[in-house]
């Protein structure tokens, strides 16, 4: 993945990643439709191999930034995950 900095007082930077691993990622990009529509404070948890992961959607940004809503986990040499549970901030709880 590579990235733009927006520089004060100078040329914008490009960050280009030429690393190339064999580890593995997914990430989520919830929308609520029973709670809110950004689904902050939503609980993501990945069951992948011998590893559970727990993130939850956050928001926050300052002046003149933007924060990713999607939740990002590295799963490292698992190529699959065995499952994914969504506890919603209504309490509801989805597994997949």
């Amino acid at each position: 993945m590579s990235a733009v900095v927006s520089n004060m007082n100078a040329p914008p930077s490009l960050l280009v990643n030429q690393l190339r691993l064999a580890n593995h990622w997914v990430d989520f990009r919830l929308i609520g439709t029973k709670s809110n529509r950004d689904a902050i404070g939503a609980r993501i948890r990945v069951k992948a191999g011998a590893r559970t992961l727990i993130d939850e959607v956050r928001s926050g940004s300052s002046f003149d930034s933007n924060n990713d809503m999607r939740v990002h986990f590295g799963l490292g040499a698992a190529a699959k995950i065995d499952w994914v549970e969504v506890r919603w901030p209504t309490g509801l709880l989805e597994k997949f």
